[in-house]
């Protein structure tokens, strides 16, 4: 048997931690699935905590010190973890908690923890499929196994369950900020190995029979992240030098996914834009859309850069581009009306009253909506 083969695929993880529009702040969530829970794991830390805090609380004799990419895990091992579970802490270069992951080798029963229960009934599975897992406490142990997820703003909890004779079991439990999600899911080899071979090395598992495995390199996926949550501010201020260190040196490591390519040109080109270099942020889009033509939140950010640059002409044809290939695309209206005003000011109006007709009760456009409402009316004078 191999260790994961998918049979029911519900969503993916494939876009996890990509975020595709251009927003200054983390992008809004749909309504939430509910949180509660009765098992409480990250007592002792937070997300977002910084290295040194953590280790005031965990002195060096508690945990093991290990690579994790550019960063750092430090992990505590099952016979001093919490509940008998494989504690890790996941920081990155910088020095910041972004991950933890919880790891039961031979399961924990939910029974005790009705509240748990009670949230995992009620959230729909992200991925299906089954698991052998070598330390599970029963001999029928290939079981289906079901990823969970929920979670706030900010951050998201995947809870990885198997269901034996109707007893709920929960096998791994991750907390991490959104933008790392993807590099905590069980499509990634390094964590279901710990289920399966909890003493480290690959096992000798053929991992070409794996069905759906995340092949992404881990260097690129991890950097990616690290740029999105400096550039959209996960943890603390925006810091755009952060964003673009670390796109550049995803960039370095090579994605297979041509998607992931292009829009790691694309962040970074908006990390120099909020530096002040718009000829290289001019240059990463005119990349990313290399690679990746038509995309209206590329052909947007270039317009943008291109009317910053002083070519009026060019950043016109941009948003003219985005707003036919995305009609409803509401900030691609308001920055064409804006760039019209002076020369067509009835389109500038249509342009500005539908932007704010797609805007209309979206909180993070309210200072957008009302210089929009205070240019048609002027414009209409």
């Amino acid at each position: 048997m191999t260790l994961l083969e998918c049979f029911c695929s519900v969503g993916t993880l494939i876009a996890f931690g990509m975020v595709m529009g251009c927003g200054s702040s983390p992008p809004s969530r749909p309504p939430l699935p509910p949180s509660e829970t009765d098992l409480i794991l990250l007592s002792s830390t937070s997300l977002c905590e910084g290295k040194a805090e953590f280790l005031k609380d965990h002195p060096p004799s508690t945990h093991i010190v290990k690579p994790w990419g550019s960063g750092q895990e430090l992990r505590i091992p099952e016979e001093k973890g919490i509940l008998h579970a494989e504690e890790a802490y996941f920081f990155d270069e910088d020095g910041v908690l972004v991950g933890a992951l919880f790891t039961f080798p031979k399961g924990l029963d939910l029974g005790p923890y009705p509240v748990l229960r009670d949230t995992l009934s009620r959230l729909k599975p992200s991925v299906e499929f089954y698991l052998n897992v070598a330390q599970l406490e029963t001999r029928e142990n290939m079981e289906s196994s079901a990823l969970l997820e929920t979670g706030d703003e900010k951050t998201t909890m995947q809870y990885l369950v198997t269901s034996l004779r109707e007893r709920l079991i929960l096998l791994q439990a991750s907390f991490s900020i959104d933008p790392y999600v993807r590099l905590f899911s069980p499509y990634r080899r390094e964590f279901l190995d710990r289920l399966r071979n909890p003493a480290g090395g690959n096992g000798g598992q053929d991992m070409e029979r794996q069905g759906i495995e995340d092949k992404e390199p881990f260097s690129s996926l991890q950097q990616f992240a690290r740029g999105q949550a400096a550039q959209l501010a996960y943890c603390s201020e925006k810091n755009y030098d952060i964003a673009a260190d670390a796109y550049q040196k995803a960039i370095a490591s090579g994605f297979t996914n041509k998607v992931w390519l292009a829009e790691a040109h694309h962040k970074l080109g908006l990390a120099w834009e909020a530096k002040g270099q718009l000829d290289k942020a001019k240059t990463e889009m005119l990349q990313s859309l290399a690679l990746r033509p038509n995309i209206p939140e590329v052909l947007n950010n270039l317009g943008t850069v291109e009317i910053k640059l002083g070519n009026k002409a060019a950043g016109l044809s941009l948003f003219e581009k985005a707003v036919v290939l995305r009609p409803n695309y509401a900030l691609a209206r308001y920055n064409l009306a804006e760039a019209i005003e002076d020369t067509n000011a009835k389109r500038a109006i249509s342009e500005y009253e539908t932007y704010l007709a797609l805007s209309e009760g979206i909180q993070e456009e309210e200072a957008r909506i009302a210089h929009a409402k205070e240019r048609v009316r002027i414009l209409k004078q």
